[in-house]
């Protein structure tokens, strides 16, 4: 499969290209490794956010992406099939789209 972002990437498709390339060393690391690579990325991404360029804070982003997309496939889960249920209708609190929840509190 050779995805490309013009293509129509899918949440699901990018899933299952990140698993085609790095499935077989993302399993041997397990969801612990995993996520502390997530959570490396998460402190790239607050950096980028802080004095990056445009461009560095496309590329953590689009590596928070990938390394979050990494941990549902070590753990099983369709991020589609997730956000989908969780976000599809309208917003998990107030059930409104545009959300009215309190601006103060999640989500």
């Amino acid at each position: 499969m050779n995805e490309q972002p013009g293509d129509g990437l899918t949440l699901r498709a990018l899933q299952r290209m990140i698993l085609q390339m790095y499935g077989q060393k993302d399993a041997a690391r397990g969801d612990a490794g995993t996520f502390l690579w997530l959570a490396e990325e998460f402190g790239e991404l607050a950096s980028a956010l802080r004095s990056g360029t445009h461009e560095e804070l496309a590329a953590e982003m689009a590596d928070v992406l990938a390394w979050l997309v990494t941990l549902a496939n070590v753990r099983g889960i369709d991020l589609e099939e997730a956000v989908r249920a969780k976000y599809g209708n309208a917003c998990p609190g107030c059930g409104a789209v545009p959300c009215v929840c309190d601006p103060g509190l999640k989500p």
